[in-house]
């Protein structure tokens, strides 16, 4: 175990969550991880289905930008 990480000493769930607020709060915590990049990277290579590596939010192996809420999407104005 490597002493000084944040997830080392964070509750894992927080790095798993589906809220946005708990979301921001696990990106938060990684942004002043010395292994931030090397875990990114191994995420990617690993194409991680789910949770917060390196900063970023993954889903199905992408990173995202956030979570999509649950229920129909917002009705978007066609163009005519």
């Amino acid at each position: 175990k490597i002493m000084g990480l944040p997830c080392h000493s964070s509750d894992p769930e927080l790095f798993f969550s589906e809220q946005p607020l708990v979301i921001a709060q696990a990106k938060a915590l990684c942004s002043g991880c010395p292994m931030k990049a090397k875990c990114l990277q191994g995420a990617l290579s690993r194409a991680e289905p789910c949770g917060v590596w390196g900063g970023e939010l993954f889903d199905e192996g992408q990173v995202i930008q956030s979570k999509r809420t649950p229920g129909r999407p917002a009705k978007v104005a066609q163009a005519s």
